[in-house]
């Protein structure tokens, strides 16, 4: 996914620009970088951060930049942000999305015959100097970024550095979200909101879908409007938002209090656990929620190693990642051994990681474990946000089973698939659970996904259970 912070400030806004980026450490993988402007022109810093945090990285680079606008990011892919000089200027330029159409979109550049990119390692364009290159297609920078959340199909939130201000703009459906913070003699935009609180912001503005808007120390103008149509990404808030941060208003804390809460009225009555515990961290709010409504109490039956081991998902090679995961959690066998537990994670993609937590834990003297994954079962791969490094929809262990079962998957059949009132939907869903070797398994449903956000289903993205657009 990734995640992005800018500041316009009447003094020197570095070390404000370094701490709200590393505040959005949770959301990137692969890349960090810095730019600022200032009475030196534009200067940058981009550092690999896969095996050391943005903090460690980029602590050196906080005494030579300087400037009172600067802009930053955590990126998954890509190297950003990137500096540009064009017809509109020179900027600077960071990008949160995915583009499903990159051929079209290289096209629409390439026909004029003399525009070419730095090619990356394995023959991709990065894509946020695709997005540079088209917005200069147009004559000034709004137009251009109006121009590209037309013709992008997937989603794009950007942020961009002139030496004048900065220009924010959310993605067409607003999949994401994107908020400005305000104090005396500065402004600042963040992709979470939680991220300027400690440097002494307050909300200002979050921007509707499409919104476009020109920030400057002395203000914060709308230069496109909001459009009516909004598909947040549901996923947000039970997965990769930070539990301080609000999208919509919906703190995502407080969401998954509520999900756990319909989870373990949904499981009333049926299983009779010991206790209940979350797969560290993502699923320990969801877990929080269950206990509460149920009873049941809550217990941490292992613990993850923080210190040393980093996120589960940040490798790229699967096999590496599959080990991570399996170091980083320690057991406590007192509070395993001849226990019934009741796991809640935030959702099974593969199935690799939960079999393996699940196995410890019999390994452990575990007499049951019973899973209750916080969202429905993943149907779709993501075409929005990048959230899975998925390369094909069977890497998820419910496609891999239903292309199992099926002579031919039409729309139609993966229907079924998504009702939980459907035969097909409880026999994949004892599938997987038999793959997984769980004692029970109940997936949260997805409209009772849409009421523990508390927004109407038509503002929300739920297209990785269901596949509509």
């Amino acid at each position: 996914m990734g995640g992005f912070f800018g500041v316009a400030s009447k003094t020197n806004c570095t070390l404000e620009l370094f701490y709200g980026v590393d505040y959005h450490s949770h959301l990137g993988t692969r890349r960090g970088g810095m730019a600022t402007f200032g009475e030196d022109g534009f200067q940058r810093a981009i550092h690999n951060i896969e095996n050391s945090p943005f903090r460690t990285k980029f602590d050196k680079d906080v005494e030579e930049l300087s400037g009172n606008l600067g802009i930053g990011c955590i990126s998954d892919y890509e190297p950003q942000p990137l500096l540009i000089q064009s017809h509109l200027g020179s900027f600077a330029i960071t990008t949160v999305g995915k583009i499903n159409n990159m051929d079209e979109l290289l096209d629409k550049v390439y026909e004029n015959g003399h525009t070419h990119f730095q090619e990356m390692s394995g023959g991709q364009i990065n894509a946020t100097e695709l997005i540079a290159s088209l917005i200069c297609k147009a004559d000034t920078i709004t137009a251009g970024i109006q121009y590209v959340q037309k013709i992008v199909d997937g989603s794009m939130t950007l942020l961009l550095m002139t030496p004048e201000g900065l220009y924010a703009a959310r993605d067409r459906y607003g999949r994401t979200p994107l908020v400005v913070g305000k104090k005396e003699d500065a402004y600042c935009v963040s992709f979470e909101n939680f991220a300027y609180i400690n440097l002494g912001y307050s909300d200002y503005k979050e921007l509707g879908p499409s919104e476009i808007v020109f920030i400057t120390p002395d203000g914060v103008e709308t230069v496109s409007p909001p459009g009516e149509e909004m598909k947040m990404c549901s996923f947000l808030w039970v997965y990769y938002g930070y539990p301080t941060s609000s999208y919509e208003g919906v703190n995502v804390e407080e969401m998954r209090y509520k999900c756990g809460s319909m989870l373990a009225k949904r499981d009333a009555g049926s299983v009779t656990p010991d206790v209940v515990a979350g797969v560290p961290d993502s699923g320990i709010a969801h877990a929080i929620g269950y206990a509460n409504e149920s009873g049941i109490p809550y217990a941490r039956p292992f613990i993850k190693y923080t210190p040393t081991w980093p996120r589960s998902f940040m490798p790229t090679n699967q096999s590496q990642r599959n080990l991570i995961a399996k170091m980083k959690l320690i057991p406590v066998q007192a509070l395993i051994e001849n226990k019934k537990l009741l796991l809640i994670d935030d959702s099974i993609v593969r199935g690799t990681q939960l079999r393996e937590t699940t196995e410890f834990l019999y390994q452990s003297g575990a007499k049951e474990v019973h899973v209750r994954p916080a969202c429905p079962p993943l149907l779709f791969g993501c075409k929005y946000l990048n959230f899975s490094r998925s390369k094909s929809e069977l890497d998820l262990i419910t496609r891999r089973i239903i292309e199992e079962r099926e002579e031919e998957v039409t729309p139609e059949i993966l229907a079924e698939y998504a009702d939980p009132c459907c035969k097909r939907y409880e026999e994949m869903v004892e599938e997987v659970r038999r793959r997984q070797n769980f004692t029970s398994l109940r997936y949260h449903r997805l409209d009772d996904l849409v009421e523990s956000i508390g927004l109407p289903a038509c503002k929300l993205c739920t297209y990785c259970f269901d596949g509509k657009e």
